[in-house]
C-alpha cells in the first residue's frame, strides 16, 4: 500500500502503560476481599442448613459467584501480565477485557434467575424467620462493605477490577434488601417484602451486568474508547499545514486504559516527514491522550485521483481499498 516517497512508520508510546495503583497492590487488595467473602460465604452456609432458610442459602450461592468472579479477575490479571511472545503479539491482555465479559453475563444471568424467584416468591410466599434473617443480612452488609472498600482501593480504571466490584457492590445491595424484608417481616408478618427487594436488586444488577457486557464488547468489536471520535482526530490530523491526506485511521482499546491509533499519512511533495511525525504525535499526545500511536508517514503522490464512489465521499488514489473515511486538506471527507 505504499506509494513512491519516503515510508516513516513509526510506533509511539510503549506497552508499559502505568496505572495509579501497582498490579501487586490491585491483588492484595482482591485477595483479602476474597477471603472476607469466602470466610463469610461458609458461616452463611451453616447458619442456613441449621435454620432450614432458603432465603439464606440463595445469598451464599450469590456470595459464591462474588468469589468466583474475583478469583476470575485474579487469573486474568496473571494472564494479563504475561509477556508478550509468539502469535499473541499484545500479549494475553484481553483476557482481563474476558473476565469482565463473563463477570457481566452471570450478573445478568443470577439476576433473570433471581427476578424468576421472586415472581415465584411473590405468588406464594413462603414461611420466613424475620430475626434470623435480619442477624445475618447485618453481618453480611458489614462484610460485604469491607469487601467493596477493598475492591474499591485497586484500579477500578480496570474492566476487570470494575467487574468483580460490581459483583460485591450488587451483594451489597442484596444483604440492605434482605436486612429491610427482615425487619419488616419481624414486625409486620409480610413476607412478600422479600420478593419485592429482591427484585429492586435485580434491577440493579441488569444495569451493572449490562454496562460491563457492552463496555467489554466495544473492546472486541475494536470500537473507538468512548467518547473519542475519530473524524474529529482525523480532521485535527490533516488540519496540519504539511499534511494533504490522512486515511486508515484506526482508533480502538487494547485493554482497560490502553487506546491505541494507527494511521497512513500523506505529507505534500518536499515536506520533512520525521517533522510532521513528530508533530502530530505530540497533538495526539496533548489533545486525545493517545500515545500508543503507529503512524505511517509518506510524500503524497504528484497527482492523488479521487474516485467517485456513487454516494457522494471520494476514496484516495493513493490505497485504493483505504478502510473507512479519508480526512483531506480543506473540505474534509467522511
Amino acid at each position: 500500500m505504499r506509494a513512491h516517497g519516503h515510508d516513516h512508520t513509526h510506533q509511539h508510546g510503549a506497552d508499559g502503560h502505568e496505572h495509579g495503583v501497582s498490579e501487586d497492590a490491585d491483588r492484595r487488595w482482591l485477595g483479602i476481599a476474597l477471603g472476607l467473602i469466602a470466610g463469610f460465604m461458609t458461616i452463611e452456609v451453616v447458619v442456613g442448613v441449621i435454620a432450614r432458610s432458603l432465603a439464606l442459602l440463595s445469598d451464599a450461592a450469590h456470595m459464591l459467584t462474588d468469589a468466583a468472579s474475583i478469583v476470575l479477575a485474579l487469573v486474568a490479571m496473571r494472564l494479563a501480565a504475561r509477556p508478550a511472545r509468539g502469535g499473541f503479539t499484545y500479549g494475553l491482555k484481553r483476557a482481563e477485557i474476558l473476565s469482565a465479559q463473563a463477570n457481566g453475563i452471570t450478573l445478568l444471568l443470577l439476576g433473570g434467575w433471581l427476578a424468576y424467584e421472586a415472581v415465584r416468591r411473590l405468588i406464594s410466599p413462603p414461611a420466613v424467620e424475620g430475626g434470623l434473617v435480619l442477624v445475618t443480612a447485618l453481618a453480611g452488609i458489614v462484610v460485604n462493605v469491607a469487601a467493596a472498600w477493598c475492591l474499591s482501593r485497586a484500579n477500578r480504571t480496570s474492566l476487570n477490577v470494575e467487574g468483580a466490584f460490581q459483583h460485591v457492590l450488587n451483594d451489597l445491595y442484596a444483604f440492605i434488601g434482605t436486612a429491610v424484608a427482615g425487619l419488616v417481616v419481624l414486625l409486620t408478618g409480610f413476607a412478600r417484602i422479600d420478593a419485592i427487594a429482591t427484585l429492586v436488586v435485580v434491577g440493579l444488577m441488569v444495569r451493572a451486568g449490562y454496562g460491563l457486557v457492552r463496555e467489554s464488547g466495544r473492546i472486541f468489536l475494536e470500537a473507538a474508547p468512548a467518547g473519542l471520535d475519530p473524524d474529529e482526530v482525523g480532521d485535527r490530523l490533516a488540519a496540519h499545514e504539511a499534511v494533504t491526506e490522512v486515511h486508515d485511521l484506526h482508533i480502538w482499546t487494547i485493554t482497560s486504559g490502553q487506546p491505541a491509533l494507527s494511521a497512513h499519512i500523506l505529507v505534500r511533495q518536499g515536506g520533512d516527514c520525521h517533522a510532521v511525525r513528530l508533530d502530530l504525535e505530540r497533538l495526539l499526545d496533548t489533545g486525545y491522550g493517545l500515545t500508543h500511536t503507529t503512524l505511517q508517514v509518506d510524500h503524497a503522490p504528484a497527482e492523488l485521483l479521487s474516485v467517485g464512489d456513487g454516494r457522494g465521499s471520494r476514496m484516495t488514489g493513493h490505497c485504493g481499498d483505504a478502510h473507512g473515511p479519508v480526512h483531506r486538506e480543506g473540505p474534509h471527507v467522511h
